[in-house]
């Protein structure tokens, strides 16, 4: 059973904030899977992914790439684990129904968006409810502060 975790964006936007959490990923030599709820809003990120640090590489691809298996971080808007990741990241009010394919799941939301809190807060309540552990992380000016 995975570890959940909400991230709360309070200070950036998801673009900003979005990156930096896959660096962890890859500097732990994980692997990771966004969902988005899109595929437009998945080729969005894949496109920014390319251009938001001149002086980082972030391997990623998604399904205009092809090569999941050899991806590092895919990007998709369906709910799959092609490239083995551990992690899960949720965007977007997405849910998956493969939550047991991760170690950990990410569900990142806008704490400026009244009707994305009331999701999260939804679904946390259904995450504990069915046994999960689940914490909450909200962004400070130094960096992500885990809460609950």
């Amino acid at each position: 059973m995975p570890e959940i975790r909400f991230y709360h964006l309070e200070r950036t936007s998801l673009d900003a904030a979005l990156p930096k959490l896959l660096e962890r990923c890859l500097e732990r030599d994980w692997r990771a899977v966004v969902l988005a709820g899109s595929p437009e809003r998945a080729e969005a990120l894949n496109g920014h992914l390319w251009t938001y640090n001149d002086r980082a590489f972030l391997p990623h691809g998604s399904e205009e790439d092809g090569y999941a298996e050899h991806q590092p971080v895919w990007l998709t808007a369906r709910d799959e684990n092609p490239n083995r990741a551990q992690v899960l990241f949720l965007l977007d009010g997405m849910t998956s129904d493969n939550l047991g394919l991760f170690e950990l799941v990410c569900t990142v939301f806008d704490g400026r968006d009244a009707a994305a809190v009331e999701a999260a807060r939804r679904t946390w309540r259904e995450y504990r409810e069915n046994g999960f552990t689940v914490t909450y992380w909200r962004q400070t000016e130094s960096g992500w502060q885990q809460q609950a």
